[in-house]
């Protein structure tokens, strides 16, 4: 471990929740140098939906490699940019009726956030962005100012503006807000809010504690957006790519927004990739107004579309997605009801979950016992307080039970730590 400690910056996070050094994956499998396993709940924090190494992905993946295929281009046209687009449109786009251009504004989630944020101001001709508590949307400094986590937004350095956040579902003591304070300040000139240019959402908030919107207050915030004219961002970076069961969180709601991040999962192999998705008329983008060197990595594209192809073009993942989604369910209210002391309650969507405790300090304690059982799991809240859970799309039942085994022992030497003395 001396060189991570000497070389690397500090601001390395993961490996300090597990201090060994990772050398394999398969599936839903990472081991150690040492070969030991770890079952991987974690999926490179939703990059994975379809596990390490999926074997057909890594066919298609070396076969273009080892053709000498071009791997950099910018944003040149490509063979492999080609049939992403093809098959993105033919597989997601048409049978959706979604009529959206497809933007690669660079290789990480924040940058389609970015990307997003400015053609919203670009296009409307405004500058507020209204986004919600709890929210997380990216490191960098417009995605950041849309961010509710208060030591992320510290880090910044500088002041966050041109946004302001209003209660997500089901922040107001838990009932669903009928959007009436949000109408008062648009409709009020005395409020101190400028006209927004934009709302951005997650449908599920994944690293706010996977808050879970309801199909009603997402219908209501489209309805909102069209009736004052402000377009409707939703971020699917973490939730999308059929980690709630459809590929975008938004089609339960039956709802369109103007634009869609979509990152992390994309390219089904966990290279980097990201989409800024928008509606046809919103493309007001002069050539190279919004740049960089990483805007479309060929290799991404070939395991992408090998994964719409094999994954996407009948319901057979969605729906495996929404049943196992019911059994991870199952088994976590049985676990919670074990901990109602601790206030143990299960949230989420799909193979998106969350066990949460009143305490942070007992989801901390829970993941670092998983961890020793060898279960990989993160905590997410604004107090670390949910133990969450995003196992691979792929992961078996068999896999899946076990895990949940290991969540229950954990949990059970979790609450015996916590527990005064």
């Amino acid at each position: 471990m001396d060189i991570f400690d000497r070389l690397e910056s500090d601001v390395r996070s993961y490996c300090r929740s597990w201090p060994v050094v990772f050398d394999k994956a398969r599936g839903s499998h990472v081991y150690d140098e040492s070969g030991r396993p770890y079952l991987d709940f974690f999926a490179g924090a939703g990059s994975l939906n379809y596990g390490h190494n999926h074997p057909e992905l890594k066919t298609h993946l070396i076969d273009y490699l080892t053709r000498d295929s071009i791997v950099h281009s910018l944003d040149a046209y490509s063979a492999a940019k080609r049939d992403f687009l093809e098959t993105f449109g033919e597989v997601l786009l048409g049978p959706r009726g979604l009529d959206y251009k497809v933007q690669f504004p660079g290789p990480a989630g924040n940058n389609a956030v970015e990307a997003a944020l400015k053609l919203a101001r670009k296009y409307t001709g405004r500058e507020t962005v209204i986004s919600f508590t709890n929210g997380f949307h990216g490191m960098t400094l417009g995605a950041l100012a849309v961010t509710g986590n208060s030591m992320k937004r510290g880090g910044a350095g500088v002041p966050l503006s041109h946004a302001a956040t209003m209660p997500f579902d089901k922040y107001m003591d838990g009932r669903t807000p009928d959007f009436l304070w949000l109408r008062s300040l648009l409709e009020d000139s005395g409020s101190g809010l400028d006209k927004p240019a934009a709302v951005i959402v997650e449908t599920v908030q994944g690293e706010g504690g996977i808050n879970v919107a309801s199909a009603e207050w997402l219908r209501g915030l489209e309805s909102l957006c069209k009736e004052y004219d402000m377009l409707l961002i939703v971020d699917d970076i973490q939730m999308g790519c059929g980690r709630t069961g459809p590929f975008f969180s938004f089609e339960h709601a039956g709802i369109v927004p103007d634009i869609v991040t979509v990152s992390k999962s994309i390219s089904g192999y966990g290279l980097p990739l990201a989409l800024t998705l928008f509606k046809r008329d919103l493309d007001v983008w002069e050539p190279g107004e919004h740049n960089g060197t990483f805007r479309g990595f060929s290799p991404a594209f070939v395991t992408g579309k090998a994964a719409l192809d094999l994954f996407w073009r009948d319901d057979e993942l969605q729906r495996s997605t929404l049943a196992k989604g019911a059994l991870i369910e199952e088994r976590l209210t049985a676990i919670a009801a074990e901990f109602a002391d601790e206030g143990a309650h299960v949230r989420g969507r799909g193979m998106a979950r969350g066990l949460a405790f009143d305490q942070g300090s007992t989801a901390k304690a829970l993941a670092k016992e998983a961890f020793r059982r060898g279960l990989l799991l993160e905590t997410s809240g604004p107090e670390d307080e949910v133990a969450k859970l995003l196992p691979a799309l792929t992961t078996t039942e068999e896999e899946l039970e076990e895990g949940l085994e290991i969540i229950a022992d954990a949990a059970r030497a979790a609450v015996k730590i916590a527990l005064p003395a």
